[in-house]
């Protein structure tokens, strides 16, 4: 059954997603949080951080990766629209029942330069779960990320 205001709703944060150039646009009880960071650092972030606003959201994304997908799914995440959304992003995502709407899919994620594979994506490859894929992304965030 459709919820009209729901789906206005959901309308309006995927709009914001492109109106505002985010890379993530997350809703949650009427909270709504902007997001800007490439990869799934962002999302990585909120699940070690943040759990309760991953909890039952519906996120609008640019581009969903199977380790975006995991990650989404671990958080709780209700719902997912991606502009771009992987296979295999795709098949975790409806294994786990979570609502997916996405504007083009594509076999895999690549790299910026468009030359390879997303790390992240490849990292996931042999990840049959979404639980298979933490440890991989958590090994990738840290080691990316700057020591201060």
């Amino acid at each position: 059954m459709s919820h009209p205001s729901t789906d206005l709703q959901h309308r309006q944060l995927i709009d914001r997603l492109h109106a505002e150039r985010c890379s993530c646009v997350i809703g949650n009880g009427g909270q709504t949080r902007l997001f800007r960071e490439r990869g799934v650092a962002d999302l990585y972030r909120l699940l070690t951080e943040e759990p309760a606003l991953l909890d039952g959201a519906f996120v609008a994304d640019k581009v969903v990766g199977k380790g975006a997908a995991a990650l989404m799914i671990l958080g709780g995440v209700k719902e997912v629209y991606a502009d771009t959304i992987s296979t295999p992003a795709l098949e975790l995502l409806t294994a786990r029942g979570v609502r997916t709407t996405y504007a083009l899919e594509v076999p895999h994620i690549v790299d910026r330069t468009q030359t390879d594979w997303c790390p992240v994506e490849k990292l996931c490859r042999d990840c049959h779960t979404a639980e298979e894929c933490l440890e991989p992304i958590r090994d990738f965030i840290e080691h990316i990320r700057p020591t201060s």
